[in-house]
Protein backbone atom coordinates (compact mmCIF):
# COMPACT_ATOMS: atom_id res chain seq x y z
CA UNK A 1 0.00 0.00 0.00
CA UNK A 2 2.66 2.46 0.61
CA UNK A 3 5.03 1.06 -1.11
CA UNK A 4 8.35 1.75 0.63
CA UNK A 5 10.93 -0.93 2.19
CA UNK A 6 9.86 -2.30 5.18
CA UNK A 7 13.21 -0.79 7.07
CA UNK A 8 11.48 2.51 6.11
CA UNK A 9 8.03 1.36 7.43
CA UNK A 10 9.48 0.55 10.84
CA UNK A 11 11.06 3.77 11.01
CA UNK A 12 7.46 5.52 10.14
CA UNK A 13 6.45 3.53 13.57
CA UNK A 14 9.17 4.33 15.85
CA UNK A 15 8.16 7.78 14.68
CA UNK A 16 4.54 7.81 15.76
CA UNK A 17 3.99 8.65 11.82
CA UNK A 18 1.65 5.49 12.08
CA UNK A 19 -0.26 4.07 14.52
CA UNK A 20 1.27 0.38 16.06
CA UNK A 21 2.37 -2.02 18.33
CA UNK A 22 4.63 -4.34 18.93
CA UNK A 23 3.83 -7.94 19.86
CA UNK A 24 5.89 -9.55 22.71
CA UNK A 25 8.15 -11.60 19.66
CA UNK A 26 8.71 -7.57 18.68
CA UNK A 27 6.82 -7.82 15.60
CA UNK A 28 4.71 -4.66 14.23
CA UNK A 29 0.89 -4.58 14.06
CA UNK A 30 0.02 -1.24 12.15
CA UNK A 31 -3.74 0.06 12.15
CA UNK A 32 -5.14 -0.17 8.77
CA UNK A 33 -6.92 3.08 9.65
CA UNK A 34 -3.77 4.61 10.04
CA UNK A 35 -2.29 4.02 6.94
CA UNK A 36 -5.35 5.01 5.03
CA UNK A 37 -5.20 8.51 7.04
CA UNK A 38 -1.50 8.70 6.52
CA UNK A 39 -2.13 7.89 2.61
CA UNK A 40 -4.98 10.38 2.53
CA UNK A 41 -3.11 13.39 4.20
CA UNK A 42 -0.40 13.28 1.67
CA UNK A 43 -3.46 12.82 -1.58
CA UNK A 44 -4.16 16.12 -0.17
CA UNK A 45 -1.14 17.86 -2.01
CA UNK A 46 -1.00 15.96 -4.91
CA UNK A 47 -1.67 18.29 -7.14
CA UNK A 48 0.72 20.94 -6.06
CA UNK A 49 3.42 17.88 -6.04
CA UNK A 50 2.69 16.72 -9.31
CA UNK A 51 2.72 20.01 -10.93
CA UNK A 52 6.20 20.71 -9.58
CA UNK A 53 7.76 17.68 -11.47
CA UNK A 54 8.62 16.63 -15.05
CA UNK A 55 6.08 15.11 -17.53
CA UNK A 56 8.30 11.48 -17.23
CA UNK A 57 8.32 11.37 -13.65
CA UNK A 58 4.22 12.07 -13.56
CA UNK A 59 3.25 8.28 -12.87
CA UNK A 60 5.59 8.04 -9.56
CA UNK A 61 3.93 9.09 -6.38
CA UNK A 62 4.28 12.49 -6.21
CA UNK A 63 2.25 13.61 -3.07
CA UNK A 64 4.19 15.82 -0.28
CA UNK A 65 3.66 16.75 2.75
CA UNK A 66 5.17 20.05 2.36
CA UNK A 67 4.86 23.17 0.23
CA UNK A 68 6.59 22.60 -3.39
CA UNK A 69 9.61 24.79 -3.45
CA UNK A 70 9.78 27.71 -5.60
CA UNK A 71 11.75 27.76 -8.73
CA UNK A 72 14.68 29.98 -8.68
CA UNK A 73 14.36 32.46 -11.79
CA UNK A 74 18.37 31.74 -12.33
CA UNK A 75 21.62 29.34 -11.19
CA UNK A 76 23.49 32.01 -9.35
CA UNK A 77 26.61 30.55 -10.69
CA UNK A 78 27.14 28.64 -7.40
CA UNK A 79 26.44 24.85 -6.70
CA UNK A 80 22.59 23.70 -6.55
CA UNK A 81 22.48 21.05 -3.50
CA UNK A 82 19.34 19.13 -2.57
CA UNK A 83 19.44 17.59 0.65
CA UNK A 84 16.84 15.02 1.60
CA UNK A 85 16.74 14.06 5.25
CA UNK A 86 13.93 13.82 7.79
CA UNK A 87 16.30 14.44 10.82
CA UNK A 88 16.04 17.98 12.01
CA UNK A 89 19.50 17.32 13.70
CA UNK A 90 21.02 16.19 10.26
CA UNK A 91 19.67 18.58 8.45
CA UNK A 92 21.36 21.31 10.38
CA UNK A 93 24.82 19.35 10.60
CA UNK A 94 24.95 18.92 6.77
CA UNK A 95 23.81 22.28 6.22
CA UNK A 96 26.47 23.80 8.24
CA UNK A 97 29.09 21.67 6.33
CA UNK A 98 27.54 22.55 3.34
CA UNK A 99 27.74 26.31 3.89
CA UNK A 100 31.64 25.84 4.93
CA UNK A 101 32.63 23.81 2.19
CA UNK A 102 30.92 25.57 -0.54
CA UNK A 103 30.57 29.07 0.60
CA UNK A 104 27.31 30.66 -1.64
CA UNK A 105 25.89 27.77 -1.96
CA UNK A 106 22.25 27.23 -3.56
CA UNK A 107 20.93 25.25 -0.54
CA UNK A 108 17.44 23.05 -0.60
CA UNK A 109 15.97 20.89 1.95
CA UNK A 110 13.34 18.46 1.43
CA UNK A 111 12.39 15.93 4.87
CA UNK A 112 10.74 13.32 2.81
CA UNK A 113 11.12 11.03 -0.24
CA UNK A 114 8.24 12.37 -2.18
CA UNK A 115 9.15 16.06 -1.29
CA UNK A 116 12.53 15.29 -2.59
CA UNK A 117 11.39 13.66 -5.69
CA UNK A 118 9.13 16.88 -6.41
CA UNK A 119 12.28 19.15 -5.90
CA UNK A 120 14.52 17.09 -7.64
CA UNK A 121 12.26 17.77 -11.04
CA UNK A 122 11.72 21.70 -9.52
CA UNK A 123 15.48 22.31 -8.88
CA UNK A 124 17.64 20.32 -11.29
CA UNK A 125 20.23 20.71 -8.43
CA UNK A 126 23.73 19.62 -9.46
CA UNK A 127 24.32 17.72 -6.04
CA UNK A 128 21.69 15.39 -3.88
CA UNK A 129 22.45 14.07 -0.33
CA UNK A 130 20.11 11.57 -0.04
CA UNK A 131 19.40 9.70 3.96
CA UNK A 132 18.19 6.14 2.78
CA UNK A 133 15.75 5.84 5.93
CA UNK A 134 13.09 8.46 4.49
CA UNK A 135 9.38 8.76 4.72
CA UNK A 136 7.46 8.60 1.68
CA UNK A 137 10.05 6.98 -0.83
CA UNK A 138 13.13 5.67 0.23
CA UNK A 139 16.31 6.86 -0.40
CA UNK A 140 17.56 3.71 -2.04
CA UNK A 141 13.81 3.88 -4.36
CA UNK A 142 14.42 7.34 -4.87
CA UNK A 143 17.94 7.13 -6.74
CA UNK A 144 16.53 4.22 -8.89
CA UNK A 145 13.74 6.62 -9.58
CA UNK A 146 15.91 9.52 -10.70
CA UNK A 147 18.81 7.10 -12.65
CA UNK A 148 15.68 5.86 -14.71
CA UNK A 149 15.46 9.08 -16.53
CA UNK A 150 18.16 10.22 -18.73
CA UNK A 151 17.86 14.05 -17.58
CA UNK A 152 18.78 13.35 -14.12
CA UNK A 153 21.99 11.33 -14.62
CA UNK A 154 24.20 13.99 -14.45
CA UNK A 155 23.20 14.81 -10.66
CA UNK A 156 26.15 13.68 -8.41
CA UNK A 157 24.89 11.68 -5.66
CA UNK A 158 25.94 11.41 -1.73
CA UNK A 159 24.04 8.96 0.59
CA UNK A 160 24.05 9.49 4.35
CA UNK A 161 22.58 6.88 6.43
CA UNK A 162 23.33 5.33 10.10
CA UNK A 163 22.84 2.48 8.56
CA UNK A 164 25.80 0.30 9.00
CA UNK A 165 26.83 -2.17 6.26
CA UNK A 166 25.13 -5.48 6.57
CA UNK A 167 22.20 -3.26 6.97
CA UNK A 168 22.13 -1.32 3.83
CA UNK A 169 22.59 -4.52 1.75
CA UNK A 170 18.82 -4.60 1.22
CA UNK A 171 19.52 -1.65 -0.46
CA UNK A 172 22.69 -2.33 -2.79
CA UNK A 173 21.01 -2.07 -5.46
CA UNK A 174 20.76 1.69 -6.14
CA UNK A 175 23.75 2.08 -4.03
CA UNK A 176 26.65 0.85 -6.44
CA UNK A 177 28.96 3.52 -7.59
CA UNK A 178 27.61 6.13 -4.86
CA UNK A 179 29.49 7.54 -2.05
CA UNK A 180 28.18 6.51 1.06
CA UNK A 181 28.52 7.83 4.43
CA UNK A 182 27.72 6.87 7.58
CA UNK A 183 26.49 9.53 9.96
CA UNK A 184 29.07 9.01 12.43
CA UNK A 185 31.52 10.00 9.78
CA UNK A 186 30.15 13.03 8.38
CA UNK A 187 31.91 15.69 9.56
CA UNK A 188 35.40 14.02 8.80
CA UNK A 189 34.30 12.44 5.50
CA UNK A 190 31.54 14.87 3.68
CA UNK A 191 33.80 18.05 3.16
CA UNK A 192 36.22 15.69 0.95
CA UNK A 193 33.09 14.61 -1.34
CA UNK A 194 31.62 18.22 -1.64
CA UNK A 195 35.46 19.08 -2.96
CA UNK A 196 35.14 16.67 -5.28
CA UNK A 197 31.44 17.36 -6.70
CA UNK A 198 32.21 21.09 -7.17
CA UNK A 199 35.67 20.17 -9.17
CA UNK A 200 33.36 17.86 -11.33
CA UNK A 201 30.51 20.30 -11.61
CA UNK A 202 33.65 23.14 -12.94
CA UNK A 203 35.29 20.48 -15.23
CA UNK A 204 31.60 19.90 -16.78
CA UNK A 205 31.20 23.30 -18.08
CA UNK A 206 34.59 23.94 -19.69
Amino acid sequence: MLGMAVRSVQMMVDRGDLEAWKTPGGHRRILRSSVDRWLGDRMAHLHMSAASLPATLAAAPSVTSAPPAQVPAARTGHLRVLVIEDSAHYQHLLSLLIKQQLPGVDLHVADDGIAGLAMVGQLDPDVLIIDILLPGIDGATLITSLRSHPQFRHNQLIVVTALDELERAPYSFALAGVPVVHKTQIVKELPGLLAACASNSRAAVR
